[in-house]
């Protein structure tokens, strides 16, 4: 018996990789977090599959149900949002696994920051202008962050940051980067990215909070922050593909054409 966590993606039931959606055809348990996770993406369980939305349950709850499909020898397929290891909250359900002595097995799912920057049409990680990315929240009222990992700090490097669980939390988000970025620095808001009513913000620092608040915007939404979400910047293309410069795949440079 193995439990399966599997990364639905971000909501376009499309997204799901083939692995995902063959496991979850084959196990006869479903767990489903479906406050993130739209029912489109678990129709393919099999028929007379235990099928739960674990949205209201605890994390006792849950276990209880894999024990009981443990027992009972079935396979569970529990879908997370997103990719399993970005706040999948799978840690501590992997401690309770290995404690019981169950098996398990990781599928990596879409990441809601892919998912929004291929909404946006553009890339995160532009040459001499942003080549990392810091994936990170506000705490709000889930478990605070360490000490260090301030949006302060991150904002010193220039990265491009995608924030998590900080629609609420715009204009403390616009006070702690502005230093850094400067007012006019793009920002997207990225709300239920890959569901039916996805919806694209753009704005700046100093103007975007408005606009999210007159959209009424309160959850399930990615805030994407830094100069490579600007327009052209004049930046120099990518040494990858450059002419003159050879590497082991191109071992001859050319001249530029």
């Amino acid at each position: 018996m193995t439990v399966y966590f599997i990364g639905a993606g971000p909501g376009d039931p499309e997204l799901l990789t083939l692995k995902a959606r063959r496991i979850i055809g084959e196990c006869p348990v479903c767990l489903y977090a479906g406050s993130l996770v739209p029912e489109e993406v678990v129709a393919c369980a099999p028929d007379g599959a235990r099928v739960m939305d674990t949205a209201p349950m605890t994390l006792d709850d849950t276990h209880g149900e894999i024990l009981a499909a443990h027992r009972a020898g079935q396979n569970v397929a529990r879908v997370h949002s997103g990719d399993p290891s970005l706040y999948g909250a799978i840690a501590e359900q992997i401690r309770r696994l290995k404690a019981d002595g169950i098996d398990y097995e990781i599928i990596p799912g879409v990441p809601a920051y892919a998912a929004a920057a291929a909404a946006l049409g553009q890339e995160l990680t532009i040459p001499e202008i942003a080549q990392s990315i810091v994936l990170t929240r506000m705490s709000m009222k889930s478990t605070s962050m360490p000490a260090g990992e301030t949006l302060e700090n991150f904002a010193r490097t220039g990265a491009t940051l995608a924030i998590h669980l900080g629609v609420r939390a715009l204009r403390e988000i616009e006070r702690q980067l502005s230093p850094h970025y400067g007012p006019d620095c793009p920002v997207a808001v990225v709300y239920r990215v890959g569901w039916p009513d996805q919806m694209i913000l753009r704005g700046t620092l100093s103007d975007i909070h408005p606009k999210v608040r007159e959209a009424k915007l309160t959850r399930t939404t990615l805030i994407l922050v830094g100069p490579a979400l600007g327009g052209d910047h004049g930046f120099p293309d990518s040494a990858l593909y450059d002419a003159s410069r050879p590497h082991v795949l191109r071992p001859k440079a050319r001249k530029a054409g």
